[in-house]
C-alpha cells in the first residue's frame, strides 16, 4: 500500500438529517513492469460511487430527476427543503451530463450568422433545431451554401451536413 486519502461524497438524509459519509481509500503500487500507471487507486462499483463523484448515484439520480422536472432555480429551492444542497447550476450541469447524445440526422435546422471576433471574421453556425445543439460552424458567410441547404429535400440534407461537418 502506497497511502490513503479520505473521500466525503454526499448522500440522501435519512431520517430529516444530512448524512455525512467519510470513505477510507487506498492507493496501491502496481508492480508490472510494463504498467504505464505506477499508482492504482481503490475503486467502488460504478452504481454506488462513481470515478471521482463527489455524489453517490442515489443522490445524484434524485439531483438528475429533480433538475428534468423542475428546472434550475426551483430544484434548488427544492433540493435546499430536502437537505441535500445543490445549486441551480449543478442541477443543469446534471442534467447536461446524463442525457443520451443522439446522433440522429436533424429533421429542422436553423442557419444563422455569428461573429467569431467582433467587427472582423463573421461565420455561419448550422444548428439543429429539434435538440437545439449546434450541428456545425461554417468559416464564412456564402450565400450559395445556404441555397444549397435550403433547396435540398430531406434525403439530401443529411449528405450536406456530413459534408459541412467533413469540411
Amino acid at each position: 500500500m502506497q497511502s490513503r486519502y479520505e473521500r466525503r461524497p454526499a448522500d440522501l438524509p435519512l431520517s430529516g438529517r444530512r448524512v455525512e459519509l467519510t470513505v477510507l481509500t487506498r492507493r496501491f503500487w502496481c508492480d508490472a513492469v510494463l504498467c504505464g500507471r505506477h499508482i492504482l487507486c481503490e475503486q467502488f462499483v460504478d452504481n454506488v460511487l462513481a470515478r471521482y463523484g463527489r455524489r453517490t448515484q442515489r443522490l445524484e439520480t434524485i439531483v438528475h430527476h429533480l433538475g428534468l422536472a423542475l428546472g434550475g432555480r426551483p430544484a434548488a429551492a427544492f433540493t435546499d427543503r430536502l437537505m441535500v444542497p445543490v445549486s441551480n447550476d449543478t442541477l443543469l450541469r446534471v442534467v447536461r451530463r446524463r442525457t443520451v447524445d443522439q446522433h440522429g440526422d436533424p429533421n429542422v435546422i436553423g442557419i444563422d450568422d455569428f461573429a467569431f471576433r467582433r467587427g472582423q471574421t463573421c461565420g455561419t453556425i448550422v444548428c439543429d433545431l429539434e435538440l437545439r445543439r449546434p450541428v456545425t460552424l461554417l468559416p464564412d458567410r456564402k450565400l450559395p451554401m445556404h441555397r444549397n441547404i435550403l433547396q435540398c429535400d430531406d434525403t439530401h440534407v443529411t449528405a450536406l451536413i456530413a459534408t459541412l461537418k467533413s469540411e
